[in-house]
Parts: structure tokens; sequence; C-alpha cells
């Protein structure tokens, strides 16, 4: 399988958004332009030097691809966190890190339905960047529940302020703090968001504000393919996870289909040999990142045969129920295979 390319960016600019929040503004050349677009939702990873290895980690973007802008992340110091503290603490303007291209599925499809929005402390970076996505392109409602433990963690207090006022008829924004009401229940959750049953919902933060809001928008009954979760892992720090078994790629285990930015190929899959391994040596480019189970980026759905998944550290029950599996971990059980990549 072919390793993740890293390309050195220069940081611009650190800014410090609380007290245990910093953003990193990139300077990416004009050469580079084209493969670090981006779309609203998406993460950057980083590989971040620890000791004497490296320790690669995902971190949204909260900047939007809809205005001429550069490229931030946004990071907040995790007690025991090794990437977060270096980040934040060791880190200087100027100093360049070693960032993989765009990459993920939390993102929308158009921008022309109302959003309900979840985001739970740093989890409102994705959530940032496509609600001012959405407020650029689209005309719907928005409505953004944002809980924090208490007024001094709320990261982009004043950003959000300023869209408020500006979109005054489009955007709401509730701030839940729970050193104010407490942890927001299911049933406090539902009521907030019962006026957009039929937007696009999208949720990011804490596991469990994480599964309130999905288990609200069920009370309420949203569609589930309405609803968009992202979950974060960390990712393994480099060398700890083993590599796959060598295959012998003559011979051949499954006949694979895959349907791939709306084209249609035909890859020979080795036997043991995973998907994602499969369609990289026939020359195909289909999304990935970390290449160990936990980033959810080349997840696709089966739509014909069956697979085995070696690792899994991002899909939940319900995604596995609708077909979806991870590229990178999917090895054939079956002779013909068809999956897809979303669109």
């Amino acid at each position: 399988m072919n390793q993740p390319a890293y390309i050195s960016l220069r940081v611009a600019q650190i800014v410090t958004e609380t007290a245990d929040a910093k953003s990193l503004v990139f300077e990416v050349p004009e050469a580079l332009r084209e493969q670090f677009s981006y779309k609203s939702g998406q993460f950057l990873t980083l590989r971040v030097p620890f000791e004497s290895g490296w320790l690669p980690r995902c971190y949204s973007l909260s900047s939007t691809p809809l205005e001429n802008e550069p490229l931030r992340v946004t990071i907040k110091q995790v007690r025991d966190g090794r990437a977060s503290n270096w980040l934040c603490e060791q880190l200087r303007e100027g100093d360049r890190l070693e960032v993989l291209a765009p990459a993920g599925v939390f993102v929308p499809r158009h921008f022309d339905d109302d959003f309900v929005l979840f985001g739970g402390g740093s989890g409102v970076t994705p959530v940032l960047s496509i609600l001012r996505s959405a407020l650029i392109a689209g005309t719907g409602r928005i409505l953004l529940i944002y809980a924090n433990r208490d007024e001094a963690s709320v990261i982009f207090a004043s950003e959000l302020k300023t869209l408020a006022s500006a979109y005054p008829q489009r955007l709401q924004i509730i701030h839940w703090l729970d050193s104010v009401q407490g942890i927001p229940a299911v049933a406090q959750l539902a009521e907030l968001a019962r006026p957009f049953t039929r937007a696009q919902a999208f949720i990011c933060g804490p596991g469990p504000f994480m599964d309130a809001a999905v288990s609200a928008l069920h009370l309420i009954g949203m569609e589930h393919g309405r609803i968009h979760v992202e979950r974060f892992v960390s990712l393994p720090e480099e060398g700890s996870v083993a590599a796959p078994a060598a295959v012998d790629t003559d011979v051949i285990g499954s006949q694979l289909s895959v349907r791939l930015d709306g084209e249609e190929f035909e890859v020979p899959c080795a036997e043991g040999e995973t998907l994602l391994n499969a369609m990289q040596r026939a020359g195909l480019k289909p999304p990935s990142s970390c290449l160990v189970g936990s980033c959810a980026t080349c997840m696709c759905t089966v739509e014909r045969g069956s697979v085995e998944m070696l690792r899994n550290d991002a899909l939940d029950q319900q995604e596995l129920n609708d077909g979806w599996v991870l590229a990178c971990q999917s090895v054939p059980n079956s002779e013909h295979l068809r999956v897809c990549f979303p669109e």
C-alpha cells in the first residue's frame, strides 16, 4: 500500500482562540493550491514530531473554501495530549509542518437545504466551515447548537457573533453552557432541533454529545440519511501498527467493480489484498488518508459481494448496517465485489 504523501508547509500565523485552543494558518505555495483545494467539513492530517518518532493527527479545517483565505486548522489542547500540547506550546510562526492534502467525507453535497449543526467544544471547527459556506452559497435557515463547558471555552465567539448579526433572518446560534444549564439531555436537544426536521444535520464533538444529538434527531423523526456525524480518534504512532501481510499479486482472489468519481472501473484484487491497495495498484486514486482504519476518508459502500474488515475505528454500527466499509482495511471474501465511493 502506498504511504501517505506528506508535504512540508510553512505555518504563517498562530492565532490564540481561547486559553487552550489555537488556530494554525498555513502558507500554501501557488504550485500546491490545486492539491490543497478542499471542501467544507474536511480535515488536514498533520505529522507531529514526538520523541524519536511521529504522531499523525487529523484536525478539521475551520476556514471556508468559498472565501479567498488561507488554510486554517484549529486545535484544542487535551490533557496529556502528546500532539495537541506540542502544537499549542512548542510550534512557532515560521516553522514548517508535514501535512497531507485535505481529506474527509463530512461534507455537504450541496447548500440548498436548511441546516441544523451541532458542535461540542472543538468539534465546532468543521461545523464553522460548513456554516460559513452555507451562508455564502445557500439561502436556507441555519441553526447552530454549540455546547461548551463554560463561556471561556467558546471558540470563535467573536466570529460567530459577527455572523449572527450579519445574517439575522437566516442564522440562529444557541450557546449551551454546561456550567449554567448542565449537560444537554436528548429531550432538550430534540426540542431545540424540532423545527429543522427536514434539514441536513452535521454533528461533531465529544462522543456522548454526538450520541445525544443523533438520538435527539431520531426522536423528532429526522431521516437517517440526513444525519452526518464526524468521529475522530487519535491515529496510532507511526510504526506502531503492523504492516499488512504481503500478497501474491499473481493470485487473483476477486474481481472488483468500482464506481469512483462518476466512472466505472474493473480491478483485479489479489487474494488477501485490501480494496485500497488493489485500486492503487491499478492506477486509481480513491480517497485515503490514515491507512489504518481510523479516519473514514476511504469509506465506500458494498453493493455486491462481501468483505472482511481487518480493523475499524471509524464506522459506527449504523454505518456498518448501511453497507459502509473502509477500503484500506477491507479484504474481499467473495469472487465478485462491487463498491461505490461517495460522489
